[in-house]
Formats: structure tokens, C-alpha cells, sequence
């Protein structure tokens, strides 16, 4: 299949500046997580015209299929997704959001582009390789329960069911033309902490009449840390934030009740359970020990992500080919959560990180922040990079393929 590398980057460069011009309309035109009603015509439309039948999921999902010869011998799925972020946009740019509030902040735009752009290539190439492609077009990665939760309860890896899911993401770490890869458990599970604390309020200057729920929060954002510092093996992975306190009282007031949101995240899925039975004892124990009362709702969020190693090792060695292998970077574990994590759990999944910060060093700002953009260069790459992977991915054995040699 090597013979096809360059007829690939030869497609990806004529593609290119279409990618881009799709990008450009996506990033201009941002939609809120499960409102991605526009993104999700559009999206449609491009793939039929590419001659493709998307079918419409989760309201909002798009899932189409690229057929090769023989399209029931082998089938990889190819994951974007489409949702912006409540941000107001500090870019000005040409295709700066026209949406006031909303920004394609996290990459969203560049990953249904980019997509967008793979299946322009596989359609070309439909008589060069074997199998199936399925386009999964994912609505609602933002916020839980992740449009990766309800894709996967509607059917979307059944019919036919996927032997690998590959899902890309943009790293302003990363100079575009290089991919970041991890083998293994590579992000967190991420839930969130949302806590009322109550006491009695009253008069600022007559604390002893009263139950001061500030106090009791003081402490308890404080104690609650001790979870991840005593309670964690030191060799696991643990975050606790807290990001939002409201104590809506005055300089002289003392309020009934505070309110206090935050999140846990960890890399071990069992040490995240006991850590549940751990904060909850904790917050409720010591609030009640001060003579106040709390409630803490803990809302499961994403899992852990796990990259199957033997299909990493062939996405590694597949990029290598296609970038050359000193633009495959080996990256760390990073605490942050990716609803891909749900079809790592359910099918051998691969998730990859596309650099997107130019060499010269724009283009360095963070996902989710107002300043967030991305060097044009890795929308060449990450299409191509994807349709090579998917059509090396379809000549590799099977489990049972594998069991039989």
C-alpha cells in the first residue's frame, strides 16, 4: 500500500486550500454543544456532494460511510467533532466568529474540516483499497454526557461495526507538519463537583448567632485537597479544582449559603471511585462537624482514554511513513478529558494529537481561550495524515486474521 503515499499527498495538496476554505466558514459560523443544527446541514451537504448518503444521529451527529471493494471485509472509523465553546472571540481575522459569545475556541472546526477533507480524498481513491470508512461527524464534546456517549447508545459502531476508530485532535505544543502519539492510558476522566454548603446568615458583626457557611466552605475547599495529597497512591494521577465559589452575602452580611463548583480528574478508574466515597464523607463529616450542612452532587463525567497498544503502535509506524518519523513525537499523559474516551472503551480505538502552531511560533495560544488559531499548514496534514491511516489501517490483519497465523 506504500505506492499510495504519494498519490495521497498529492490529493491532499490539491484539496487544501478548499480545506481550508471549509474551516474558515465552520470557524465563522460556531454553534453550542447539541446546537450544531447549521454545522450539521453543512456537513451534510458536502458529503453528498461527494456522491455519499450521511444519515442524520443524535440530532445533531452526521455518520457516512466510503465504500472500497469488497466493503464488508474490513471497516474504520474516522471520529470529528463539531461543537464551539461559550467563548467571545479575540481574533481579527476574516473568518472571526460571527456569533457573538461562541468560538470554535477548542478546534472543533479544523477537526470536521479536516474530516471533511479525508473523505474528498477516499473518494478518490475508493478502486486503491479494501473495506469500509465510516465518517462519524460527533455533536456535544464540550459538556457531559459527550455526543460520543449517545452516538455509541444510537448504533453508531454497529452497521457495520468499526475494527478501529481513529480520532485526531489539534496541539498548539506541537509545530504543524508533526503529530503527537501515546500508547496506553493517555487522558483523564473528568467529573464534576458541584457543592452547597449551608448555615445560618445573618449580621457580619455577630458571627457567634450564627453559622457562617463561608468559614465552613474556607475549610472545606481546603481539607478536600487532602483526598488527592493523603488519600492517592503518589503514583496516581489526581486533580482537584474548584473554580466557582459564589457566597452571595456582603461585606457585612453573612449568607444562608455558599455554592461551589469544581472538578476530579484521575487516570485510574477505580482509585476515581473510591475518591467519590472519599469527598462525599469528607464535605458532609466536616460541614457537619461546624454545625452546617452540604450537599455535594458529583456528576460523572468522561473516562479515562486508553489508546490500544498494538493499534497506536501501527498508527505510529503508518505516520512515520506518511510524515517521516522525526515528525512523530511520543507525548505525555495529559490530565485533560475527551469524550473519544467512550469509544475507547468500546471498540480499539487511537486517538492523536495534529500540530497546528507555526514555526515561527504563532499560533501558540491554548485551546479554549479567546485567542486560539491555528497555522493552515495542518490543515494539509491532518487530512491526509487521516486517509492514509484509514487505508493502511484496512489492509492490517484482523484479531481473528492474527489468531489464525
Amino acid at each position: 500500500m506504500e505506492h499510495l503515499i504519494p498519490r495521497i499527498h498529492q490529493l491532499a495538496t490539491q484539496v487544501a486550500a478548499d480545506v481550508v476554505a471549509l474551516r474558515h466558514h465552520l470557524h465563522a459560523h460556531p454553534e453550542l454543544s447539541f446546537q450544531e443544527f447549521q454545522t450539521a446541514a453543512f456537513v451534510t451537504e458536502q458529503l453528498q456532494n461527494l456522491g455519499l448518503k450521511p444519515q442524520a444521529m443524535a440530532t445533531t451527529g452526521v455518520v457516512a460511510l466510503i465504500e472500497g471493494r469488497n466493503p464488508e471485509s474490513r471497516v474504520v472509523a474516522l471520529r470529528a467533532d463539531m461543537d464551539a465553546l461559550p467563548i467571545q472571540e479575540q481574533n481579527e481575522v476574516p473568518y472571526r466568529s460571527q456569533n457573538a459569545g461562541v468560538m470554535h475556541a477548542c478546534g472543533h472546526d479544523v477537526h470536521t474540516s479536516s474530516l471533511l477533507g479525508t473523505a474528498r480524498i477516499l473518494s478518490q481513491l475508493r478502486d486503491e483499497f479494501e473495506g469500509t470508512v465510516k465518517l462519524i461527524f460527533q455533536p456535544g464534546e464540550e459538556i457531559v454526557p459527550g455526543g460520543a456517549s449517545i452516538m455509541i447508545e444510537e448504533g453508531v459502531l454497529e452497521n457495520p461495526v468499526p475494527d478501529s476508530v481513529f480520532g485526531q485532535h489539534v496541539f498548539p505544543m506541537l509545530p504543524a507538519g508533526k503529530i503527537g502519539l501515546r500508547s496506553g492510558r493517555y487522558m483523564a476522566s473528568a467529573d464534576e463537583l458541584y457543592l452547597t454548603v449551608r448555615g445560618k446568615g445573618g449580621h457580619g458583626a455577630m458571627p457567634d448567632i450564627n453559622i457562617d457557611p463561608v468559614l465552613v466552605t474556607a475549610h472545606l475547599i481546603v481539607a478536600m485537597q487532602q483526598i488527592v495529597s493523603r488519600r492517592a497512591n503518589p503514583k496516581i494521577a489526581s486533580v482537584l479544582s474548584f473554580g466557582k465559589v459564589i457566597a452571595n452575602g456582603a461585606t457585612n452580611v453573612i449568607p444562608n449559603e455558599v455554592y461551589v463548583e469544581g472538578t476530579f480528574r484521575t487516570l485510574d478508574e477505580k482509585w476515581r471511585e473510591e475518591a467519590h466515597v472519599h469527598l462525599r464523607k469528607l464535605a458532609e463529616g466536616l460541614a457537619e462537624s461546624m454545625g452546617a450542612t452540604c450537599e455535594l452532587e458529583i456528576r460523572r463525567g468522561y473516562p479515562c482514554l486508553d489508546n490500544e497498544p498494538e493499534l497506536t503502535a501501527r498508527v505510529k509506524a503508518a505516520a512515520e511513513e506518511y510524515l517521516g518519523a522525526e515528525n512523530v513525537i511520543e507525548i505525555d499523559q495529559w490530565m485533560a478529558a475527551e469524550d473519544f474516551a467512550y469509544y475507547s472503551q468500546s471498540a480499539n480505538s487511537c486517538f492523536y494529537r495534529l500540530g497546528t502552531r507555526a514555526d515561527d511560533g504563532r499560533f501558540a495560544s491554548s485551546v479554549h481561550t479567546p485567542t486560539f488559531d491555528v497555522d493552515s499548514k495542518a490543515l494539509e496534514i491532518g487530512p491526509g495524515l487521516m486517509a492514509w491511516l484509514a487505508v493502511r489501517e484496512l489492509t492490517a490483519p484482523s484479531s481473528t486474521e492474527k489468531a489464525s497465523l
